[in-house]
């Protein structure tokens, strides 16, 4: 395994930074944040998918070059949950999502996804997915944003569901990512738009949002993405995405989390309304979140990797504690490599 102490502030500052792309190849501008700003993932939308030959090589493109110039190896990332938020459609194989997982109640549904969709990610180069989504829906908050997303409103059974898709998922090479943590289900706001303020007690979030993300960190989860809600109770003035509160003391300290932490697009109104890029790399370093995820905004992704080189270069300190956020990222990405040949058979299956 690489090791952080081996690599270059500017490969520091990279590693913790995974960006979205406009193309469906290695283009120019892609090539740019891989050679330039040594960007350590990438995530994928719809936007960069023909069908899995295509994107079978834009992936191998993209390792290429990372390797090629002595990078690490890119961690490529997708949300595909299920339901309403998969990105690859057939021949990828279609599921109908945690809700109806969560309304069945079935263990082996949960299996099923969690085997087929890590097969064939992994078969096409994506190396982690940005699911099983672990917010509970409480009874009473049907308009919560994500109603249809969520396992439902049993805290138990979420976890259950919630460890099977990350114990499928992981067993068959491709990390699981528990999101959002400490928990939206009661968010009427979707932070795509604005920030949302959550009043939730403490000893309220223990006894049903976070138990579903106890089982996930139990079941040695590869990540967990961190919020843009305010948890006035917690804390006051950051979102769980930028507060040491949440991802520092409650996260690793309380809960035990030793994988890597993840902020969500960093391009939503929760942030880009709120927050300019100075105070969101100044929080997340005293967060010690690992990665900055930027899904759009080019000029942001060149800003952001701007300011936390600059960082890492003028404080011992944020050295100090990128030295240690790379660390678990090169773990990660020892634990779930990208396959060198893939083979493209996908005839989808029936969920």
């Amino acid at each position: 395994m690489i090791h952080p102490h081996s690599l270059t502030n500017e490969q520091l500052a990279g590693q913790r930074l995974m960006v979205g792309f406009k193309g469906k190849v290695l283009d120019d501008a892609l090539r740019f944040m891989i050679t330039k700003l040594c960007v350590g993932g990438l995530v994928l939308f719809r936007r960069n998918v023909t069908n899995p030959s295509q994107l079978s090589e834009l992936c191998q493109n993209a390792q290429d070059l990372a390797t090629q110039i002595g990078n690490p190896p890119l961690l490529i990332a997708i949300d595909q949950e299920g339901g309403p938020v998969a990105r690859l459609d057939p021949p990828f194989t279609v599921f109908p999502g945690n809700l109806a997982i969560g309304n069945a109640r079935s263990i082996m549904a949960a299996r099923k996804f969690g085997e087929i969709t890590a097969k064939e990610l992994k078969e096409v180069g994506i190396t982690l997915n940005f699911a099983p989504v672990l917010d509970v829906i409480p009874e009473g908050f049907d308009s919560s944003i994500m109603a249809d997303r969520a396992f439902g409103n049993s805290p138990g059974l979420a976890g259950d569901l919630g460890k099977t898709v990350i114990e499928s998922l992981q067993e068959n090479g491709v990390g699981a990512t528990a999101k959002h943590f400490p928990g939206i289900g009661r968010t009427t706001i979707d932070s795509h738009a604005d920030l949302p303020f959550l009043e939730t007690k403490g000893h309220i979030l223990d006894s049903l949002d976070l138990i579903p993300f106890k089982a996930a960190i139990q079941s040695n989860v590869a990540a967990v993405m961190l919020s843009h809600v305010v948890y006035t109770d917690l804390d006051p003035t950051w979102p769980a995405s930028l507060s040491s509160i949440i991802a520092k003391k409650l996260l690793r300290n309380t809960m035990g989390f030793k994988g890597v932490s993840i902020t969500d697009d960093l391009d939503m109104g929760a942030i880009d309304k709120h927050f300019d890029v100075d105070t969101f790399v100044e929080r997340i370093c005293d967060a010690g979140i690992d990665i900055a995820l930027i899904c759009h905004d080019q000029h942001k992704i060149e800003t952001t990797h701007a300011k936390l080189l600059k960082a890492i270069q003028t404080s011992d300190h944020v050295k100090k504690l990128s030295l240690k956020s790379v660390g678990r990222i090169l773990r990660l990405k020892a634990e779930y490599p990208p396959l060198t040949h893939h083979r493209n058979n996908l005839n989808g299956a029936h969920p």
